[in-house]
């Protein structure tokens, strides 16, 4: 039955959605794949059963959460990881209210869709003009990136059990470069720019005495240094009020 489901609300993103966003969807999906195969060669090989890692990939699906809980349980850690997790993820409430439109209106629908959530399918869906298909573009990432985030998984954990160290091969280095191309953008903006290097600055610092984990959770302390935009536009002040002709007279 859920499969069923799954595959109508494929065949209505692929008819809804034209072939350019189908096409940056399935780009954006199968540069996600790589990066799977990098957290299942990574967390593999940091020796954590393969079971637990596919079923962190199916029932968790947040690449950063991932990540960073993996790099926490192979440090000793696994306290933190969990802080960590629930902290990346805080995100996903403001996203869900923001995009509640594109899950639908059923329960099985906003069970499922509320499972797909993630940056990705989040973008796609906010960057549509209409409901409709808003609702094909949230449903056609988040569908694609599942099955080939699994797969991705799936080959990384297979890597992983048959290499020692899989950053021989420069998979330990694909989530990070995955990260920054996707802030290199903001980068251009003197705000961004002044919350990348607060962050890094942070990090880097801490990373000198606390256990790891605490230096990637202290940078986000940079989003302090934000600041006002300079292009944001002062409070508008009230009109002054118009004096009447009667007023005027002495």
């Amino acid at each position: 039955m859920r499969s069923v489901f799954i595959i109508s609300n494929m065949r209505t993103a692929w008819r809804t959605l034209g072939a350019r966003v189908v096409r940056d969807i399935m780009t954006v999906a199968v540069a996600c794949c790589f990066v799977g195969v990098s957290y299942g060669a990574i967390a593999v090989a940091s020796g954590i059963p393969t079971w637990a890692v596919v079923a962190f990939s199916v029932f968790v699906f947040a690449g950063g959460s991932q990540f960073l809980a993996v790099s926490l349980v192979a440090a000793g850690s696994p306290v933190t990881a969990v802080l960590g997790g629930l902290l990346l993820n805080a995100r996903h409430l403001p996203f869900g209210l923001t995009i509640a439109d594109a899950l639908g209106t059923t329960w099985p629908r906003r069970l499922i869709g509320s499972h797909l959530l993630i940056d990705e399918s989040a973008a796609f869906a906010l960057a549509q003009p209409d409901t409709p298909r808003r609702r094909a573009a949230y449903w056609l990432t988040g569908i694609t990136l599942f099955v080939l985030w699994q797969a991705g998984t799936l080959v990384g954990v297979a890597v992983g059990s048959n290499i020692a160290d899989p950053s021989s091969f420069g998979l330990d280095a694909a989530f990070p470069a995955a990260l920054l191309l996707l802030i290199l953008p903001r980068l251009r903006e003197a705000a961004g720019l002044r919350v990348a290097t607060t962050a890094a600055a942070i990090a880097v610092v801490t990373a000198l005495f606390l256990p790891a984990g605490l230096p990637v959770l202290l940078g986000l302390l940079g989003l302090v240094a934000v600041g006002r935009r300079p292009d944001q536009p002062p409070p508008a002040s009230s009109p002054p009020t118009p004096v009447t002709a009667t007023e005027a007279k002495p």
